[in-house]
């Protein structure tokens, strides 16, 4: 049952869990490529390849944490079934993990979540429950529940095994290409990014990881340069996933390990979405897309001639939105085209 203290229970993370996680996950995860990407390499002057998480089960690299959370489950735990509060990917990883456990799943999810998710969530078997406009709202509400029911709560990204099933890309991207200079992560509550540098900077010490928000969401990008957590105002984003607030259980070690966070707007990961579906025949939703942004648009600095990393965290985008964006900016390639000028839609 979660109480409060149980909520504020420092984090630690160790390359040793990583390690373990991957051996408590290796058959219910995929290890997804790291591709090379010969235009955005040509754009910006570096040796740029993707690591394919849309291709995860689920479609995003979600299962990794989940899984390896819900493997340490006592079997009393399983018997009283999780919960989870989720922007949509993690809680289709929870309903898939609790499946493989065999253990029943509520999700607690904002009003908002995109379609595609909820569907998912749903098909996989799980009880979904819709509450808030946002992942705070929602996860302060999936915590009453779990204090009511019983559920063990998984938590999204401020849990050591969560963290350590996400730093197993980490270990991946140094088997597949040990000579990586720089890692560029989507960030949102920050366990991916904490998992994947703990393990690179074990590694290799003077590989860069850095961090990517929108302006929408910049809870990580100023609380960083602040060296404490800071209040942000949130505005609607396509990377909803990226959504909410900053794990206070991490801060310390994500300052300690994040060389730094960098933002990106609205219309650079309309464009990086779109320009992965047309260059890279992927679908990517905007979370997923913010890294590929920030390269685009020259956030990063000092990568000319380095061996880059883009993690493309996720593909779980309704149709429609992606449709809308694709067929919007065909709009004003024509326009441009012929010599006019339009302010694109936001």
């Amino acid at each position: 049952m979660s109480t409060y203290n149980e909520r504020m229970k420092r984090v630690e993370i160790s390359v040793h869990d990583i390690f373990r996680a991957r051996h408590h996950i290796e058959h219910f995860v995929d290890r997804t490529p790291l591709a090379p990407s010969v235009p955005l390499s040509n754009l910006i002057g570096a040796q740029v390849r993707f690591k394919l998480e849309n291709y995860q089960r689920t479609g995003s690299f979600k299962p990794r944490g989940a899984i390896n959370k819900m493997r340490m489950l006592s079997e009393e735990e399983r018997k009283r079934g999780v919960i989870a509060a989720s922007a949509g990917n993690h809680g289709l990883a929870v309903a898939y993990a609790a499946g493989l456990v065999g253990t029943s799943a509520q999700v607690v999810v904002p009003e908002r979540t995109p379609k595609t998710k909820v569907a998912g969530i749903q098909r996989l078997g799980a009880e979904l429950v819709f509450h808030g406009t946002n992942y705070d709202e929602a996860e302060e509400y999936a915590y009453r529940l779990a204090a009511e029911n019983g559920r063990s709560f998984i938590h999204a990204y401020e849990d050591q095994h969560t963290i350590a099933g996400h730093g197993t890309i980490g270990l991946e991207i140094l088997l597949d290409w040990p000579e990586a200079d720089v890692i560029v992560v989507p960030a949102g509550g920050g366990g991916l990014i904490l998992g994947i540098a703990i393990l690179a900077k074990s590694v290799r010490p003077d590989i860069r990881i850095i961090g990517v928000q929108s302006h929408a969401s910049p809870p990580w990008y100023y609380s960083f340069r602040a060296g404490r957590m800071v209040e942000v105002t949130y505005r609607e984003s396509l990377a909803e996933g990226l959504h909410g607030g900053i794990g206070q259980k991490i801060f310390p070690l994500v300052l300690h390990y994040v060389d730094d966070f960098v933002l990106v707007g609205e219309e650079e990961i309309a464009e990086a979405m779109c320009w992965m579906a047309r260059q890279h025949h992927q679908r990517v939703e905007g979370s997923g897309a913010v890294g590929v942004a920030a390269l685009r648009n020259g956030r990063i600095p000092d990568i000319a001639g380095k061996n880059v990393v883009c993690l493309i965290s996720g593909g779980n985008v309704d149709d429609e939105r992606l449709l809308g964006l694709l067929e919007a900016q065909e709009r004003v390639e024509k326009t441009a085209d012929r010599g006019l000028s339009i302010t694109p839609p936001s």
